[in-house]
């Protein structure tokens, strides 16, 4: 049994470092060569945790080959355009100036109900609001919707807008994030005096707290905590 629990844990943290290095995918962005070595990593740390008489390194070599060659194969990629072609393949336009490219679905053997699902977790609705539409190499739909049909945006009634940048999260979980303390050139101090406003004695009672550009203070309780602003 400790044998196994081993073997296991072993395997189960090869594979997340694997899974690591080959690079920040959500399964659904994964090109189809990366989809099948990350299919046959799994099954390769598998086997060895179902049967004890397999030698473990056996799949670990096996694992580690399929890191290089994943690797090596996302390299040469990036340095060279047709190999990136060959081996991940080319979007395909499947709407181009609001109308539906059969022959394009066609190729990519992609038919009519799924160009409308995906249209419609995209929130539309309606073909003819649609100017392009491109499947992409991971199957995900990019579409650009008709300048009609999108909403207003202030540039387009030339209104001035101030500048939004990302929020600085102060406290996480009631940890003091430090670090991101000083990239805005604030202490502790100040931040626990600005709490103490609030009624909070602790930042530890804060399950989080972030600094926008302007200046304010966004904040919320752990549950069961009150402040003067909850």
């Amino acid at each position: 049994m400790l044998i196994t629990l081993v073997r296991t844990a072993l395997l189960y943290i090869l594979v997340v470092i694997t899974m690591r290095i080959m690079g920040k995918r959500q399964i659904a962005q994964l090109e189809p060569f990366e989809l099948v070595i990350a299919i046959m990593i799994a099954e390769l740390a598998a086997v060895p945790m179902q049967d004890r008489h397999i030698p473990l390194i056996n799949g670990v070599i096996a694992i580690l080959t399929l890191l290089f060659i994943q690797v090596s194969l996302s390299i040469l990629s990036l340095k060279s355009l047709k190999f990136r072609a060959v081996l991940d393949g080319s979007y395909s336009i499947v709407i181009a100036n609001g109308i539906i490219q059969e022959k394009e679905m066609k190729k990519a053997r992609y038919n009519l109900d799924e160009l409308l699902e995906q249209l419609r977790l995209k929130n539309i609705f309606n073909v003819e609001d649609v100017e392009f539409a491109i499947l992409e190499t991971s199957g995900e739909l990019s579409v650009l919707v008709k300048s009609q049909r999108r909403p207003v945006t202030p540039q387009d009634l030339e209104v001035d807008t101030p500048y939004e940048g990302l929020p600085t999260v102060l406290v996480f979980d009631g940890q003091v994030m430090t670090s991101e303390l000083e990239k805005v050139g604030l202490g502790e101090g100040w931040l626990r005096a600005e709490l103490e406003k609030l009624g909070f004695q602790d930042p530890a009672q804060i399950l989080i707290a972030s600094l926008n550009t302007e200046g304010e203070l966004f904040y919320q309780a752990k549950a069961n905590i009150k402040g003067e602003g909850q």
